[in-house]
């Protein structure tokens, strides 16, 4: 953050009966002097960031107050280089434990006596509860990191603060990157575990033995080069989860372990013949039908059934792609932080190629390509379809020759999207709006535009 030639002078801290006013509002307000370093902070600004006043004062307000304007765009920077004040400008936050909270900011100088200008005053607004209210009239829903308004997903968001209280195992099931390990963590933080730790596990990238160690640990002398005691993850995360991922590529050596482990709630690490017990609970997850691979053999069908007592099926993206604009927007927003860039968003051209695309590696693959387009995008202009992967214009122009555009992927996947929510509240238009976030009459509108037959109403509901 650049300097500007400021009166120096010493701070004035705020009257009593200021001070006393400004104790009791709910916006958070700060005052920084010529040094930028914090002089006042109020308690809802302590509420806000989750940092206290005796470590704010005193430090650079850049550390104190991490928003995504503090690099580039800086709004108290620019209310003391042009004495104009800012007013309710959005950005956000992470706050002292990690969290993105969305928030509002004004800004004004400070002056002394003689009018010169000794410092700047920012106060900020909480408008965490705004952004959920906004979700919910768009047909949002939230969780941890995950976002969706697609209705299964929306489904499973809904169940999971139940699943997560009890100690059952939950089978997790989904293609390659649908996200399954953010729904374990999901599970976890929920659940009366969220203060023990979160191990993951890949069982498929490791061989057998190497697995069982990793998992059960071993005790000196358990084979040549044990020289001393190793916990496995199952002793690690006592008292926490162990995500087991890659679950159907397991050795039937192991399976056969872990089978014991969900039994008998202990196991025995390498070399050792006293049990220990396992306080853990077990989230599996598999890419494959293990219904599918019990049947072929390839997996132990009590074991199947131990760990499928709850079982969640992620849908690919395909299959959700109404998703797009808000993952798009996620990850925006954390590239931006990461990168330390201000991009505002995507042209609604290279939204529409996203749309028409298949995404056979799900919602990684969509981060990968909003990850590139952020190497090519200059900071502070829209992502164009000029930053996208050169596949995204050869299938568009494969489309094209066969009649069809982006207009027509867009209409495809408009129709999808108006057709699914119909069949999944029976017909009902009225439900189907709120389903998808919008207007009853923009619902008609487009149900018009685009030609739909909807399915007929189901007699439970009533006719609009």
């Amino acid at each position: 953050m650049q300097q500007h030639k400021i009166k120096q002078s010493s701070p004035q801290e705020p009257e009593a009966s200021t001070r006393s006013i400004l104790e009791s509002i709910s916006d958070g307000v700060f005052t920084v002097d010529e040094s930028w370093r914090v002089t006042y902070f109020n308690r809802a600004a302590e509420r806000i960031t989750g940092v206290s006043r005796e470590e704010a004062i005193g430090r650079p307000c850049y550390e104190v107050f991490s928003s995504s304007m503090c690099e580039h765009d800086c709004a108290l920077e620019k209310t003391l280089s042009t004495s104009e004040p800012m007013i309710n400008k959005s950005c956000f936050i992470i706050d002292s434990e990690g969290n993105r909270i969305p928030i509002s900011v004004s800004t004004a100088v400070l002056r002394n006596a003689q009018g010169e200008i000794t410092g700047g005053a920012e106060t900020f607004r909480d408008l965490s509860e705004v952004e959920q209210l906004r979700r919910e009239l768009r047909g949002e829903s939230h969780l941890g990191d995950m976002v969706s308004r697609s209705p299964r997903m929306r489904r499973i968001f809904n169940v999971l603060p139940t699943i997560a209280q009890s100690d059952s195992s939950v089978l997790i099931q989904g293609e390659t990157g649908t996200g399954k390990e953010l729904l374990a963590k999901a599970i976890h933080s929920l659940s009366h575990r969220s203060e023990g730790p979160f191990l993951a596990v890949n069982c498929g990238a490791l061989p057998a033995e190497l697995l069982e160690s990793e998992l059960f640990g071993y005790v000196r002398g358990a084979f040549t080069g044990a020289d001393r005691d190793k916990p496995g993850r199952f002793a690690v995360a006592r008292g926490g989860t162990l995500f087991l991922d890659e679950i159907g590529e397991i050795a039937p050596s192991v399976q056969i372990k872990l089978l014991r482990v969900l039994q008998e709630k202990a196991f025995e690490p390498l070399g050792s013949n006293k049990s220990v017990s396992a306080d853990v609970r077990i989230i599996t997850a598999s890419n494959r039908d293990l219904e599918q691979l019990v049947r072929e053999g390839g997996f132990r069908s009590d074991l199947f059934y131990r760990i499928n007592v709850i079982r969640l099926d992620l849908p690919p993206l395909r299959e959700r792609k109404e998703d797009i604009p808000l993952l798009v927007e996620q990850f925006i927003q954390r590239f931006n932080q990461l990168q330390n860039k201000s991009i505002p968003g995507i042209r609604s051209e290279a939204l529409s190629l996203l749309g028409a695309h298949d995404w056979p590696g799900n919602i990684r693959e969509l981060e990968n390509v909003i990850e590139r387009a952020f190497v090519l995008c200059p900071d502070g202009q829209f992502i164009e379809t000029a930053h996208l992967p050169e596949e995204f214009h050869a299938a568009d122009a494969s489309r094209s020759e066969k009649g069809g555009d982006i207009r027509s992927s867009r209409r495809i996947s408009e129709s999808q999207a108006i057709l699914r929510a119909l069949a999944n509240t029976n017909g009902n238009r009225s439900a189907a709006a709120r389903e998808l976030g919008i207007h009853k009459s923009t619902l008609y509108r487009k149900i018009r535009a685009l030609g739909l037959e909807p399915p007929q109403q189901d007699g439970r509901y009533r006719r609009e």
